[in-house]
């Protein structure tokens, strides 16, 4: 018999790249999680870990093998599911986790509707990085996570996932109240390609969208000023320091005299829901992801 604790080892070392990394998040030493591996691979009678330069890497059987375990972790959800089926009101806890500006404006009011509705429910959100989300899932320390798609993200193939369309969240341009494009009911980007420019930092996820948005209307941003806070940004603008794109989904500091304007084309980026493959039809999941289908729509409209 196969222990399926040492392949849960397996997967981890996949996921996070190392040894050391994956004992690290199981909180094993990485003696104890070479161990697990190695009896692991003496119990298959196939090699598991092969030398790569100072490291480890997987290998071929050990690749296959990753299939067959990821599925085995998503039935076992599957399973868990229905041994739970004729307890389908939701209730217990739901622990969810989101990037920050999906937090006010998504799981707050999610987490509110889910308390009205659900009183035996209890919601715990955790603002998150779009990477540590997926770590989160993966350890199982998160139910559900709402989360923006970059270039880093698991394939929507993974078959440790199941990541699946929120909304589209628009990058509007924002300017001082009194710019001439202020008035405008929608503007072409290419018009704000002599002005100065406010952009996320460069460790921001949301950067390589601003600066691909200016790219597609024909022109790169003169960025003088570069901000994390999306209300930093908002500040700068007021004080009539340049200009930005900012998505729709940040709420700004009211009353400050900016005015968010349309873009033509409708540069935007894509927001996931993302679970466990296996356990979105849990009933506490499938509540929460109800009301956020619900509240979408108004987050950007």
């Amino acid at each position: 018999m196969i222990d399926l604790r040492r392949l849960h080892v397996l997967r981890a070392v996949a996921h996070y790249g190392t040894v050391t990394a994956a004992a690290s998040a199981l909180h094993f030493t990485t003696s104890a999680a070479s161990q697990q591996i190695r009896q692991l691979a003496r119990e298959l009678g196939v090699d598991l870990l092969e030398p790569q330069g100072r490291g480890v890497r997987l290998t071929a059987a050990a690749e296959s093998l990753l299939a067959h375990a990821d599925a085995i972790a998503a039935r076992w959800e599957e399973a868990e599911l229905d041994l739970r089926a004729e307890y389908s009101a939701p209730a217990g806890q739901l622990r969810i986790c989101g990037f920050p500006m999906s937090v006010p404006v998504l799981l707050a009011p999610m987490a509110v509707r889910l308390r009205e509705r659900h009183p035996r429910l209890t919601v715990r959100i955790r603002e998150t990085g779009v990477p540590e989300s997926f770590d989160l899932l993966f350890e199982g320390q998160i139910d559900l996570a709402v989360v923006e798609v970059t270039p880093h993200n698991p394939p929507l193939s993974d078959a440790r996932f199941d990541q699946q369309p929120l909304l589209d969240d628009p990058y509007d341009l924002v300017v001082h109240a009194d710019h001439p494009l202020a008035g405008r009911e929608r503007v072409d980007l290419a018009e704000a390609a002599h002005e100065d420019w406010i952009a996320p930092s460069p460790e921001s996820p949301c950067r390589p969208r601003v600066m691909a948005a200016c790219g597609a209307a024909g022109f790169t941003p003169d960025v003088i000023h570069h901000a994390l806070d999306w209300n930093v940004t908002a500040h700068l603008i007021a004080h009539r320091l340049g200009v930005a794109l900012v998505p729709r989904l940040a709420q700004l500091t009211p009353h400050l005299p900016i005015t968010r304007v349309r873009c033509a084309g409708d540069p935007h980026r894509k927001v996931l829901t993302c679970t466990r493959r296996g356990c979105r039809e849990r009933p506490a999941v499938a509540a929460a992801l109800s009301e956020l289908r619900e509240l979408a729509p108004k987050a950007v409209a």
